[in-house]
């Protein structure tokens, strides 16, 4: 093994980057932004390139390492979103000092966290039926498309479906019937979500057949 392969942590980082990628993604989607694309206006919300790069994880744990290890990927970024939702809420429950600034921060704190409930259910919905969904059909294409050439078979595949019902899931839960979001924005937000999510999977293919030759030292504790 070289040097430059003792370097990197392996399937310890791509762990590591779920359980951040999780909770980033979910504090990012609050934020709904417009593109401008093609003459139209295209509502979306934040966090989709974020959450798309779990999918490129979990993906590349199921090719390297199998079908076991990937889910059990899927479980850490669960209960660590599950984890950070309770502690903010805690956290919000302690009154700040009377004054300006601390005040300021509660204030900043309760818009970004004080909406992540129903966020936060709805993404843990999503989460945790899209992720097992993406890590078994992409198991059952590796079987029928195993070769290397066929990964973006594999990836692609996995994820048109996966994020399909993601995006379907986490749109009725956390924004149906949301103040501000009638039918029509809601369709806007849903099909912009899902296409985003694909273009980040379409993008990430590159990638994954990069990661896949890659060597590491393994840790024996994960």
């Amino acid at each position: 093994m070289t040097k430059a392969e003792n370097r990197f942590f392996g399937r310890v980082a791509i762990y590591a980057w779920i359980g951040m990628a999780t909770v980033l993604a979910n504090i990012q989607v609050v934020k709904t932004i417009d593109i401008h694309a093609f003459g139209m206006v295209i509502a979306i919300t934040l966090g989709n390139t974020m959450y798309g790069t779990i999918n490129l994880a979990s993906e590349l744990l199921n090719e390297k390492y199998g079908e076991k290890v990937a889910k059990r990927a899927v479980w850490f970024g669960f209960f660590t979103l599950i984890a950070t939702t309770i502690i903010m809420q805690m956290a919000l429950l302690f009154n700040p000092l009377a004054e300006p600034f601390p005040l300021q921060v509660q204030g900043t704190l309760e818009t970004i966290f004080g909406l992540m409930p129903r966020i936060a259910l709805g993404s843990l919905c999503a989460y945790f039926v899209s992720q097992f969904l993406d890590v078994k059909i992409y198991s059952v294409l590796k079987r029928f498309c195993p070769a290397p050439s066929q990964l973006w078979i594999r990836n692609n595949g996995s994820t048109a479906v996966s994020q399909l019902v993601d995006t379907f899931i986490f749109c009725t839960i956390a924004f149906a019937g949301a103040s501000g979001y009638d039918s029509k924005l809601w369709l806007s937000t849903f099909l912009s979500t899902y296409v985003i999510k694909f273009i980040v999977s379409l993008c990430s293919t590159p990638f994954l057949y990069a990661a896949r030759s890659f060597t590491f030292r393994e840790d024996n504790i994960i």
